[in-house]
């Protein structure tokens, strides 16, 4: 078997440990192969100084009544350490509002009597499912509409993707 030398790696801390994700390989058959060091595994001592408590989350929005039946029509990901980052179109805020919350989904929740929804029954499942500040973080909600979804989450930004 043949390793071939990452051109680029990135070290992601995970609930279970840190993992190794590469972003490019050496394509040509005289790659040299990697050395025993290198397929090594990463302790926090190898890191740098002042390592943050990973936060790396995936978000999504289903159509549906449960996590596990819901159709995903979008989905992000979401890391806030050590800086705001990851495919949600306004990485920062949503961290910040998260990091209001102390990474507790079920406090985004703020009813706004102001904005009216339909009755509409068209429901959507979400998700948040990762680590927050190195803690697993596994949460779902219904409501009954996206109309809904977006006042029960006070109109924040964690969400509106």
């Amino acid at each position: 078997m043949r390793y071939f030398r990452p051109l680029g790696a990135t070290v992601f801390a995970t609930a279970t440990g840190l993992a190794l994700v590469t972003t490019a390989f050496t394509g040509s058959a005289t790659a040299e192969p990697v050395t025993a060091a290198a397929t090594a595994p990463v302790t926090a001592t190898a890191m740098t100084p002042g390592l943050y408590a990973p936060t790396a989350l995936v978000l999504t929005v289903g159509k549906g009544e449960h996590p596990r039946t819901a159709t995903t029509i979008r989905a992000v990901t979401l890391a806030c350490t050590p800086a705001p980052s990851g495919t949600h179109p306004a990485p920062v805020e949503a961290c910040r509002e998260l990091a209001e919350v102390k990474g507790d989904f079920t406090r985004l929740s703020v009813v706004s009597r102001h904005r009216p929804c339909t009755r509409e029954w068209d429901p959507v499942t979400v998700t948040g499912d990762g680590v927050w500040q190195g803690k697993r973080v596994r949460w779902s909600a219904r409501y009954g509409n996206e109309c809904e979804l977006r006042v029960a989450t006070g109109e924040g930004s964690v969400f509106a993707f």
